[in-house]
């Protein structure tokens, strides 16, 4: 069974919700790549990891909805080196940088309009380019 990991204070993935498969990598490597199964998958069951609260557990399901199976299971996949230790390290730390992602609570934007002066430097930009592009046109085809 795999060990827990640790995020932050009060956030971790317990050991029961990780699942790690080793399988052959794909890829050059010679007889090696034939013989060794050093690609990691990790298997984690996104409602297990423990101390998300709503908002983050959604902001990670969103980040992570391209490795998520139909049943609910994020998959992590590292292939990384030819070592199976250092692919599943590398793994582990995919998981907790995006948990620890989620957690950061995005800065809502509020709308404003353009300055007038913005809009008068882009509007003098486009005449500015404009007389470029005509200077580059020839009076004539004859």
């Amino acid at each position: 069974m795999a060990e827990p990991i640790d995020v932050s204070e009060g956030v971790f993935v317990p050991a029961k919700a990780i699942q790690m498969k080793a399988v052959r990598a794909g890829g050059p490597g010679g007889q090696n790549v034939n013989k060794v199964a050093s690609k990691v998958e990790l298997r984690i069951d996104l409602e297990r990891i423990e101390g998300l609260d709503d908002g983050a557990r959604q902001r990670l399901r969103q980040a992570v909805r391209n490795q998520v199976g139909a049943d609910g299971i994020w998959i992590i996949v590292s292939s990384l080196t030819r070592d199976q230790l250092l692919n599943l390290e590398d793994a582990r730390r995919k998981v907790a940088r995006a948990i620890e992602k989620s957690l950061h609570v995005p800065k809502h934007r509020t709308l404003t309009r353009p300055t007038r002066g913005s809009q008068v430097r882009r509007v003098e930009a486009k005449k500015r380019t404009a007389q470029i592009k005509q200077g580059r046109r020839s009076g004539s085809w004859e």
